[in-house]
């Protein structure tokens, strides 16, 4: 028996969200935690952040964006399809404390695991302020969402069709070098936006979350495949992650990791491509 689709929705270009019939993970579900599953028998396990969860109703919902041959798969399922595996919660759960002022800045698809973070955040008492940032209009995601939990919400584009042009880190310096000046920054997205996130937060001392995406395989923390440096040393992001320092990740050696299979993945996606 499988777990299945309660509600499609077309997010923007190529991103798609999904609710999935999943009681034992909705019931048990944190903010920052995400789950692995697997379409079928012969399928690849993908990791994908948690959106939401409705333990009533036994539901989470994920957000995903079709890069791959695996993801570009699972977009094509529709309502009342069915997945194979769901396993989760998986994780580390984040830290939701009362803070003061939490910045939060997504990038792209990132929008979607900072969205349950923040959400707890601020039902707890902290002043929130958002930094969404994407390629374009048509890409961005979970406005509104963001925008409802949010105190203060910018909007940056990489191409100036909506907000501020040019990217997060372009409004960052400039609240920074105004004075504002949050207890702590949760930054999710494009680990290249991560990691200048973290050059900019770092250089004026403010403590820095990002949660991490590197290849992973079992998602519980025996097959190493996920393991990144954090401070100089080894960490398996399934088990001791996603979330860490951003200031102590090896964000360089992390980037060349995620990039060993470019050219198999281009094989498999040609080849799925063609059957």
């Amino acid at each position: 028996m499988g777990y299945k689709i309660l509600k499609k929705e077309i997010l923007a270009p190529g991103i798609k969200s999904f609710e999935i019939s999943a009681p034992l993970v909705s019931n048990k579900f944190k903010p920052g935690q995400f789950l692995v599953l697997r379409l079928h028998e012969k399928a690849e396990r993908i990791p994908l952040t948690i959106v939401d969860a409705e333990p009533s109703s036994g539901s989470v919902k994920i957000v995903f964006q079709e890069i791959g041959k695996s993801t570009i798969e699972i977009a094509k399922l529709n309502e009342n399809d069915e997945i194979m595996d769901v396993l989760g919660p998986l994780g580390k759960e984040s830290e939701i404390e009362l803070y003061g002022e939490v910045l939060g800045i997504a990038g792209g698809v990132g929008a979607a695991p900072v969205y349950p973070i923040l959400k707890s955040l601020k039902k707890i008492g902290n002043r929130i302020t958002t930094i969404l940032g994407a390629k374009s209009r048509e890409l961005l995601i979970m406005e509104e969402e963001l925008s409802g939990i949010s105190d203060k919400l910018l909007i940056t584009t990489d191409d100036g069709s909506k907000g501020e042009k040019g990217f997060v880190t372009t409004p960052l310096k400039l609240m920074f070098e105004q004075g504002f000046c949050p207890q702590i920054v949760w930054a999710i997205g494009p680990l290249i936006m991560m990691k200048n996130v973290c050059a900019v937060t770092k250089s004026f001392g403010i403590k820095t979350i990002v949660s991490l995406n590197p290849i992973m395989l079992d998602g519980t923390g025996m097959c190493g495949c996920c393991r990144v440096s954090i401070g100089n040393k080894t960490k398996f992001t399934c088990v001791d992650g996603p979330e860490f320092d951003g200031h102590l990740v090896d964000f360089n050696e992390l980037i060349l990791r995620n990039n060993r299979f470019i050219e198999e993945e281009k094989i498999s996606l040609e080849r799925y491509n063609n059957e």
